[in-house]
């Protein structure tokens, strides 16, 4: 009976889209406890304060759900059709992280998952409950002990058929299936992931401290980004796909068969002349259906302005000073230093005398003060 159920949950998941299916038995699961608990020790989550709060439901599946015994772990591979590490010379442009470009896979694999799982539901009668990054749920570590991949040196989980390209999602089961193998590491000495890392947010191979990482930086984040991250940034505006995208086992990788996880065309380098322009309203209504929608308007400008300041494009710092009266401190005090990369020094310290003294926000304030060492 549980390899039949096995084989109909595999089709049923082919069926909805899934390309990579494997099983847990949550008994079989040590936990990933030690190195979650190091984790937040060396304070690597920076201010992800949520990861903490509920430190003891992550530590293993039997605490966030006492009646499970299976974790069903489903992969959808959202592989881009171009290698993005391309993108990051088109200075003038948006570059937004490759699973963001497309809908937002929340809601596109979660709905999927409660389709694999109703069949479940009616061939089993088992309760279930299904998990889209929603709920803390370490799934790298799960899809690793079933077998899906296995978690990089970036972290991230690598799957030898679909490289480092995988939205994942769980449903757990009170069914109590067989496993599936776990996956070794198949990384071997290489360290492409880490050495590209243009923020070094790596301290050693398998480790991030995300207070360093770009991605971190540009979505978690809401305050000001430190000035030794903003040059590393170059135009990454959400996100950043560089330690995923250099890894060797993407050469087996192929493009996302989902239609709705392919690129926006205009969400696919869009120009960072349009994006720093938009208000609040044009924010949420263009971004609408995109996980950059979460950011909010004033974090998301706050990102384009250090990728204007980037640029080298000097017609660009007219869009800078407009922002420099901005409603937002996060906006304005990036506009102040993409201005302090773009212009003169005479037209900037004009600006500053103009500006500085009627600014009432101290970060805004040390944005003007700071040495223009950064340009």
């Amino acid at each position: 009976m549980s390899d039949n159920l096995k084989t109909l949950i595999r089709d049923e998941a082919i069926d909805a889209g899934f390309d990579k299916i494997a099983f847990l038995r949550i008994a079989d699961f040590d936990g990933a406890g030690a190195g979650l608990d190091a984790y937040l020790a060396n304070g690597h989550h920076g201010s992800m304060t949520w990861m903490a709060d509920q430190v003891d439901r992550r530590r293993h599946p039997s605490a966030l759900w006492p009646e499970a015994r299976t974790v069903i772990i489903l992969g959808m591979n959202y592989g881009p059709d171009s290698n993005p590490l391309a993108d990051l010379a088109r200075a003038d442009e948006g570059n937004i992280s490759v699973y963001a470009r497309g809908r937002d896979y929340h809601d596109l694999v979660k709905k999927r998952l409660k389709r694999v799982a109703r069949a479940l539901v009616e061939k089993s009668g088992a309760d279930v409950k299904v998990f889209v990054d929603t709920a803390p749920v370490m799934e790298k570590p799960l899809g690793q002990a079933a077998g899906l991949g296995w978690q990089g040196k970036h972290t991230n989980l690598v799957s030898r058929k679909f490289g480092s390209w995988l939205f994942l999602g769980e449903i757990f089961t009170t069914l109590d299936l067989a496993g599936d193998p776990a996956e070794e590491d198949h990384c071997g000495s290489c360290r492409r992931c880490l050495d590209i890392c243009p923020t070094d947010a790596f301290p050693t191979p398998y480790k991030l401290d995300a207070r360093r990482c770009i991605s971190y930086l540009t979505i978690e984040y809401k305050g000001h980004i430190a000035p030794e991250f903003r040059k590393p940034m170059g135009n990454r505006i959400y996100g950043c796909d560089d330690c995923l995208a250099v890894c060797p086992w993407n050469r087996f990788a192929s493009a996302a068969r989902e239609a709705k996880l392919r690129a926006r065309e205009d969400l696919n380098m869009p120009a960072l002349e349009f994006l720093v322009g938009l208000d609040d309203a044009e924010f949420r209504s263009f971004f609408s259906g995109s996980p950059v929608k979460r950011t909010g308007r004033n974090r998301f400008v706050r990102n384009c302005l250090i990728a204007v300041g980037n640029c080298g494009d000097a017609t660009l710092a007219v869009k800078a000073i407009e922002l420099l009266e901005d409603e937002s401190p996060l906006v304005r005090a990036m506009a102040v230093w993409a201005c302090g990369q773009l212009l003169d020094d005479d037209t900037f310290l004009a600006l500053r005398e103009k500006f500085s003294q009627r600014e009432s926000d101290s970060d805004v304030v040390a944005e003007w003060q700071l040495e223009r060492v950064f340009s």
